[in-house]
């Protein structure tokens, strides 16, 4: 790898994680030396990139730094048209759309020579879901969830008891053929998920919940946790 190419790397390697990294770490990933990763950081430093390094933790990229447009490698196109296919056939019209729009750019961004890349990936997703009933706005759902909003749910479980949940949106998430609203509902006063399907409709409410969402996602993150390792417990026991 040439050096400049090295160096862009380790800021592209310390722009995708907010924790620090060590020079071992980055070194492992580039497949070179701790010498030439602290080398280079020092280069980067001189040249006022602003990375601050953390004793015995790691290096860090400060927050507000940016750099010009740069290339797409043919790795980097790759990933991201098969992520835009993926959505494209799984999220609701939206999000399709941008997914395609976004393929449209990326060929219209990168030389011609890199276009069969986008136009015709190596990889490719699954064939599209067949068309899931959705009663809600998606684009609201996303918005609540981002602003931190109680939403007021209408919903039918399997079988086919209706119910009122008001919720507190953590994300959504997409399973093999449905999409479901992971959420904090206060009827249950705990986690539950949702499917969007049998959701008939949707009140969303101004009403703030109480929790920072960041912390309301670590600790459902925590609770799924537990609850795969409580159910691979009881699998390996009835073995």
């Amino acid at each position: 790898m040439r050096r400049a190419d090295r160096l862009f790397q380790i800021i592209q390697v310390l722009r995708r994680t907010r924790k620090p990294l060590t020079a071992e770490a980055i070194a492992t990933e580039l497949e070179t030396s701790k010498r030439t990763i602290y080398r280079d950081i020092a280069t980067l430093i001189g040249q006022r990139v602003p990375i601050r390094g953390e004793a015995g933790s790691g290096y860090v990229l400060e927050k507000g730094f940016d750099m010009p447009p740069l290339m797409l490698t043919p790795d980097e196109i790759e990933a991201a048209v098969l992520g835009a296919q993926w959505v494209a056939g799984r999220a609701d019209p939206v999000l399709a759309r941008a997914a395609q729009d976004l393929i449209a750019k990326i060929v219209d961004t990168v030389p011609e020579r890199l276009q069969p890349l986008a136009l015709e990936p190596a990889s490719r997703a699954p064939p599209k879901w067949g068309d899931e009933p959705v009663s809600i706005d998606m684009t609201q759902l996303r918005a609540h969830i981002y602003a931190s909003k109680k939403v007021l749910l209408h919903y039918s479980d399997e079988q086919g008891c209706k119910t009122e949940r008001t919720v507190w949106p953590i994300a959504v998430g997409y399973l093999e053929t449905v999409r479901m609203l992971a959420a904090w509902c206060e009827l249950r006063t705990d986690f539950r998920s949702f499917r969007i399907d049998r959701m008939t409709d949707a009140v969303f409410l101004d009403e703030k919940y109480p929790e920072r969402r960041a912390a309301l996602r670590a600790q459902w993150m925590k609770n799924m946790h537990s609850m795969r390792l409580r159910a691979r417990e009881t699998h390996d026991r009835n073995r």
